[in-house]
């Protein structure tokens, strides 16, 4: 499914730090130096009669719990017509870097709640982006054990709440495959290259219609 931007719309992308992307650091940045920067541009070349405002709520570091937590503040109050959610890999990378366990079920709680009070109190279209993984090392392939379950979460979500749904993980490792390489889509296996931000902003944009 797609999102329909009226005219004079405003667009909140909410997520982690692969959504924030220096947008806290550099105040001449408000859209950080991402997908979201890109997805404002692509939409803004297409649309060049519209009015269309982009606001960037992506928090570096940011799992579910601390997305939950902010969530009135940075997403409701500002009273959107579109939210943009990506959340998810930080809770599975914890897990290995740190010994933090985030597990499924309490993860789609946190999830779950937030999408309810996006629909009981705001009149706004949702995009859900899955989480994704892009190994480049050999040890992050058993991450997928604990992330391939919150990509089913997003999945279920996605219908349960009428979302749109942008199957990022299958994007990017196919394009890595493409690529000959996952580094040259998210060096680290999760942070994306630029021509990572740019596949997912490409996809975002085709979610609008554009």
């Amino acid at each position: 499914m797609t999102i329909s931007l009226h005219r004079s719309a405003t667009v909140l992308f909410q997520g982690d730090s692969i959504t924030d992307v220096g947008r806290l650091e550099e105040r001449d940045s408000p859209l950080g130096k991402g997908y979201v920067r890109v997805a404002a541009e692509r939409v803004r070349s297409a649309r060049p009669d519209s009015d269309i405002t982009f606001v960037n709520r992506g928090v570096s570091g940011d799992g579910i719990s601390d997305l939950r937590a902010r969530w009135r503040e940075d997403t409701l109050e500002p009273e959107p017509d579109v939210v943009s959610v990506l959340i998810g890999v930080n809770d599975t990378w914890r897990r290995y870097d740190s010994g933090v366990v985030t597990s499924t079920r309490v993860f789609e709680n946190d999830y779950r709640a937030i999408l309810t009070e996006a629909r009981e109190e705001l009149d706004a279209q949702l995009i859900l982006i899955e989480p994704f993984l892009v190994p480049v090392r050999a040890e992050q392939w058993a991450w997928r054990e604990d992330l391939d379950p919150r990509i089913q979460v997003v999945r279920r979500l996605s219908e349960e709440f009428d979302a749109a749904l942008l199957a990022a993980d299958g994007l990017l490792n196919q394009a890595a495959r493409a690529a000959g390489g996952a580094e040259y889509i998210a060096g680290d296996g999760v942070h994306p290259t630029p021509l990572g931000h740019s596949l997912l902003a490409e996809a975002w944009a085709a979610l609008a219609g554009l």
